[in-house]
């Protein structure tokens, strides 16, 4: 009985000692996937521009009332894969059977990779064009060219926004 004092005893102490009495080690893995597919998405701060009436003497082109567009592009897609957007008129401003050539409608742009240009009812026209995923921010003012051949009336189209992430 001694032994088995003198056993528990040391056992006791190599316990309190801090020593371990056996360690157990396990490990496992997983796997980890995640799909990223192209998206594309855009903010227009307005859906509607509007010129006002002017005499064109005074004031050859006009300024959309309201002030410029802001536009958020937003785009996943893969590394160097070109990220475009467009715009294209459904037609030239109509009044009844009165027309103004859509071409009259130009815009200045502001902001990293967007460019100036005009309306076109028949080739989507290029707002702006980038490289890859990113967040991109712009302005877009609108000025229709004022004439005194304008027959009088209350003129309208539509413009779509096309964009594009491949």
């Amino acid at each position: 009985m001694t032994i088995r004092r003198a056993s528990l005893a040391a056992l006791l102490l190599a316990v309190s000692a801090g020593q371990p009495l056996i360690a157990s080690t396990a490990t496992g893995t997983v796997g980890v996937t995640i799909t990223i597919s192209a998206k594309a998405k855009l903010q227009l701060t307005t859906s509607t521009i509007t010129f006002p009436n002017a005499d064109p003497d005074t004031t050859p082109a006009i300024a959309a009332s309201g002030g410029a567009i802001g536009i958020t592009v937003k785009a996943k897609t893969a590394t160097g894969a070109s990220v475009t957007l467009t715009v294209l008129t459904a037609n030239d401003l109509v009044s009844g059977t009165d027309r103004i050539a859509i071409a009259n409608v130009t815009w200045t742009a502001s902001g990293t990779g967007f460019s100036s240009g005009s309306l076109n009812k028949t080739t989507a026209q290029a707002v702006g064009t980038w490289s890859g995923s990113g967040v991109r921010t712009g302005t877009q003012s609108y000025t229709l060219a004022n004439s005194w051949s304008y027959a009088t009336g209350l003129y309208s189209t539509t413009a779509t926004y096309t964009l594009t992430a491949p």
